[in-house]
């Protein structure tokens, strides 16, 4: 049987935001997806509801708080730092990518064109998640 995520989306494109919602329910994983705009909506969330998500994905280029100050808020919390944050982006900056690696992801997507491709990679990284012992609360 396959464990259910709880997986926090951070991504400001509500284009991107359905795409991500769609590959998984066309691929009939029917994880509990929580969604925020922004990296200050994500934070607010994660401490006002006490809400624990499995893993995080988020985008780095949003409005209020973009992905980098997240996670340099995110993997300072004795507490939220263990989340593991996938990086899901059109960033391919190589300053973007080692800082993200610097603050602790544990990966890092560029968003491709295709949308096959984008299915094949949402597709991937959900199953690896799903295998892996995550934390729990």
């Amino acid at each position: 049987m396959q464990k259910t995520l709880k997986i926090l989306f951070i991504e400001d494109d509500t284009i991107e935001v359905i795409k991500f919602n769609r590959v998984l329910k066309t691929l009939a994983l029917n994880h509990l997806i929580l969604e925020a705009e922004n990296g200050e909506e994500a934070m607010n969330l994660l401490k006002e509801k006490g809400t624990i998500p499995d893993i995080l994905i988020l985008d780095l280029n949003m409005p209020k708080l973009n992905g980098i100050e997240f996670l340099r808020i995110l993997k300072n919390d004795a507490i939220l730092k263990y989340i593991p944050a996938i990086v899901l982006t059109t960033s391919n900056n190589p300053t973007d990518i080692l800082e993200c690696y610097k603050l602790g992801i544990a990966g890092y997507i560029l968003k491709p064109l295709r949308y096959e491709d984008y299915v094949d990679r949402i597709q991937k990284l959900v199953a690896y998640w799903t295998a892996n012992e995550l934390i729990t609360p």
